[in-house]
């Protein structure tokens, strides 16, 4: 009935412009016209046949709206039972069932191929539960993940404008001027989207005259089934009344329900073991506590009372205007007070930057600003001048791939992932698909970064979303997912691991993997034969001898680039489908004790070394330069192509 009202519409349209065509040819007083009348009845007619070809044929395939809306939800009517109501005892979760190969398939346009290529990993990850074993926080992230699909399916399903989706956007700074605590007196700032690395929080404000003792926490989200928000850092400033020094002190510490609360960090302390640095900067500034230095005239000396006891060194005082930021660093946490570094925190497990979503101010203090900068924020895609450019090629049918480069990402490091787009990602070989350049991103506990995440991957195709909340110690499963890919939805001939703050000169390793000739049992990268675990508790590397009871690694190549052969990825993904793949929570060393039961299983392994490949920074002309901030990136790469050479800019 529809099709014949239209048809019917169209008609009478097309007999009254007829009619007004044939009166201005006619008409002997409008003969200036008669030109324009002939101009649109010829442009209009063809539109006429055109909508009334499309309005009566059928429909070929569904539109992105209906991929969107259908197959997102399609797997949340099965599995939404599954994750809440046959899961009371909190026992092992099974990984959500993301159903992409709907969208996958032939009859979907090339719309939703580009909308849902983020979820081919997805489906081949469903038996993560099984090998959990050595790896920390593995169900809770599975579980975290299964909340955070869920919200961002419901989401997307009733999402109406963009008009909503722009102002949800990721901000870059958070900036609350004339701040003032309320009656709680405690004050609270949204981080909406995580901190990342180069973020920074600065707090302007007044230790009070009653004691002067307050407190400054960077909040996490309270997980599901949890008893309490997180505490990544708690940064204790107490002026009086510490019972154990009973001078001024600082005091860092962090929480989770799970764990309670972890051993104290102290400045100053002298009991404490602070040798260990933070990103090569000192965990307690040796200054703090110590008798400051004045200058003072001779007449000032002798005028000082015998029993003036000289001061110390301490950033807070009571009544004293202080500028305090933490900054979020690779390894840490880093407090300066008026630009002088005075502490370092490490990250403890679990409790990474991006997990933040508040920072409190509470105590005995006078807050005066809050700002937080350098956060992360995606770009407006409707504004972008090079969307075409900064799309990954299509995947070769039928070809394999020369080479798979897979790079481990957090959902909001929005711009390393840009960084990388318009630099490396546009050597020729990954504009024509000999090489494939893909992100391994695991999802946020945060709705609004998955959003952002969800759009990214929509415009530009190269992300591959994996079924577990994203926590440091689980990046061995972004190494199995990377194997999973590379022999599933493509065929690599080899595969390189590389990370989202690496710069890689994707022609120099294109060709040195080509020259070496090596299709069986490769490792090629920057080789370490003579290295053993971590024992210090304190190190983010800690491996307990439970964990690995010898005193040496089998070799093994460092993480921010290698590369393997098909047959090492494809015996990988062989042991995680037999349940056979023993894991360990240092991925790069993880693949070096994999490629090592496969040489005692009779495998000839060959270990290619070489040292241009820089782990621990950029020197001029390495071909993987290591910790490179988008900036560093974009300036290496107008370097690289109006010079052709390697030049580092930090």
């Amino acid at each position: 009935m529809a099709h014949a009202a239209d048809t019917a519409i169209m008609l009478v349209f097309v007999f009254r412009l007829l009619a007004f065509t044939l009166t201005i040819l006619l008409s002997p007083l409008m003969w200036v016209t008669k030109r324009l009348g002939i101009t649109v009845l010829i442009v209009l007619f063809p539109l006429l046949i055109v909508h009334h070809l499309i309005v009566n044929s059928p429909v070929s395939g569904p539109s992105r709206y209906q991929v969107i809306h259908s197959n997102l939800l399609g797997w949340l009517s099965d599995s939404l039972g599954n994750s809440v109501a046959q899961n009371p005892d909190n026992t092992p979760v099974e990984v959500i069932p993301a159903d992409a190969s709907a969208s996958n398939s032939s009859n979907s346009g090339n719309s939703s191929l580009e909308g849902f290529q983020w979820l081919n990993t997805w489906n081949h990850m469903k038996q993560l539960t099984n090998i959990s074993d050595g790896l920390p926080h593995a169900n809770e992230a599975i579980d975290n993940a299964r909340t955070a699909w869920e919200n961002l399916t419901i989401s997307v399903h009733n999402s109406t404008s963009k008009q909503t989706e722009k102002e949800r956007q990721c901000p870059y700074s958070i900036h609350r001027m004339n701040a003032s605590k309320p009656d709680t007196g405690d004050f609270t700032i949204d981080i909406p989207c995580g901190l990342i690395v180069g973020s920074s929080v600065t707090i302007i404000g007044t230790p009070g005259s009653l004691s002067g003792n307050f407190r400054i926490d960077l909040v996490g989200t309270e997980l599901p089934g949890g008893s309490g928000k997180p505490i990544v850092l708690h940064y204790g400033v107490r002026l009086t009344s510490d019972e154990l020094t009973g001078g001024p002190v600082i005091v860092q510490n962090a929480f989770t329900a799970s764990n309670g609360w972890g051993y104290e960090d102290r400045c100053p302390c002298s009991n404490c073991n602070n040798a260990t640095q933070v990103d090569d900067l000192e965990r307690c500034n040796s200054m703090v506590g110590r008798e400051e230095k004045r200058a003072i005239n001779s007449k000032q000396h002798l005028n000082a009372k015998k029993d003036e006891h000289p001061s110390t060194y301490f950033p807070f005082k009571q009544g004293h205007l202080a500028i305090s930021t933490l900054r979020i660093g690779l390894e840490g946490i880093h407090m300066t007070v008026d630009g002088k570094h005075v502490t370092s925190f490490p990250y403890k497990a679990g409790l990474e930057a991006w997990f933040v979503t508040e920072v409190g101010v509470s105590g005995d203090f006078k807050l005066v600003s809050a700002i937080a900068s350098g956060l992360p924020t995606s770009e407006d895609l409707e504004n972008s001048f090079d969307l075409a450019m900064l799309k990954s090629s299509p995947i070769p049918e039928g070809k394999d791939v020369d080479l798979l480069i897979g790079i481990f990402s957090t959902a909001n490091n929005f711009k390393r992932r840009m960084a990388i787009r318009r630099t490396w990602m546009q050597y020729d070989a990954v504009r024509e698909g000999a090489v494939l350049v893909r992100f391994f991103v695991g999802l946020h506990t945060n709705l609004i970064v998955n959003k952002e995440l969800w759009n990214e991957a929509r415009t530009y195709g190269d992300i591959q979303v994996l079924p577990f909340v994203d926590y440091y110690s689980l990046i061995t499963w972004k190494t199995l997912a990377i194997c999973i890919y590379g022999t599933g939805a493509v065929s690599a001939k080899y595969l390189m691991k590389t990370d989202d703050d690496a710069f890689v000169r994707v022609d120099e390793i294109h060709s040195s993997v080509k020259q070496l000739n090596v299709s069986h049992g490769l490792l090629y990268g920057r080789i370490n034969s003579d290295s053993g675990p971590h024992r210090n508790p304190e190190s983010k590397w800690y491996i307990s001898p439970e964990e690995w009871p010898e005193e040496k690694y089998p070799p093994w190549a460092h993480g921010p680039g290698y590369v393997v052969s098909q047959d090492i990825a494809k015996e990988i993904n062989s042991w995680y489908e037999t349940n056979h793949l023993k894991m360990f929570k240092l991925e790069d060393v993880a693949m070096g004790i994999w490629i090592d039961e496969m040489k005692k299983g009779g495998l000839p392994v060959q270990y290619k070394t070489d040292e241009r490949i820089n782990s621990d920074g950029c020197n001029d002309g390495c071909i993987v330069a290591h910790y490179q901030e988008p900036r560093h990136m974009l300036c290496m790469w107008e370097k690289l192509l109006r010079t052709n050479q390697a030049t580092c800019c930090n």
